[in-house]
């Protein structure tokens, strides 16, 4: 009993101040320190419109990789785990595996900040995990993965898989960004942890 109106008015002072922000969209990012437009650091755009992923200076194009595949379900804000949704916003590289079965995987830390805000707000995760969420975040570390939310979500390449799927420009990831397998290794050499990427 106790346990359940702490929860309860957790769950109402975040919504209190969630309040102001009643945006269906998700909201502006978060500064990245050291990345994004103006900054030193290279970073990554992911334009959905123009089918490509762009290495940036700032704001200068340095290499452009084209015919990428997004998740099944398209491009957009993303609901929920398994909606197969590849995710609007801002994010940083979490964590990099180079022995993944797609070849390589550039993991984001998806669920972000906007989106857990916004879950909250629309009663589809609860305070406690909003607080891991938003704790994870706050420290750069990557979200937990295994909420309501979904998660797993990164670059990867084709791996062992059909190239010819990925050629004919199927959207066939369950949410993900992907590019041929020579993208991907030719994207590695400049990707580093905590690197801003922005999927719009």
């Amino acid at each position: 009993m106790w346990y359940s109106s702490v929860r309860m008015g957790l769950v109402g002072v975040l919504l209190g101040v969630l309040g102001a922000c009643t945006s269906n969209e998700v909201g502006p990012p978060a500064p990245l320190e050291g990345f994004g437009p103006g900054a030193a650091e290279p970073w990554l755009l992911v334009d959905t419109k123009r089918d490509a992923l762009v290495i940036m200076q700032g704001n200068k194009p340095v290499k452009t990789f084209s015919q990428l595949a997004f998740g099944s379900s398209g491009v957009g804000v993303k609901s929920n785990r398994g909606d197969n949704k590849t995710p609007l916003g801002v994010f940083r590289v979490g964590w990099i595996n180079d022995h993944s079965r797609f070849k390589r995987f550039i993991g984001l830390d998806y669920p972000n900040i906007d989106y857990a805000n916004r879950a909250l707000r629309e009663r589809r995760i609860d305070a406690l995990t909003y607080e891991r969420i938003r704790a994870a975040w706050v420290k750069g570390y990557t979200p937990p993965q295994d909420t309501p939310l979904g998660g797993q979500i990164g670059i990867h390449g084709v791996g062992s898989g059909n190239p010819g799927v990925h050629q004919a420009g199927i959207n066939w990831t369950s949410g993900c960004v992907a590019l041929d397998n020579s993208q991907i290794d030719s994207l590695r050499p400049w990707v580093k942890i905590g690197m801003r990427v922005e999927i719009r």
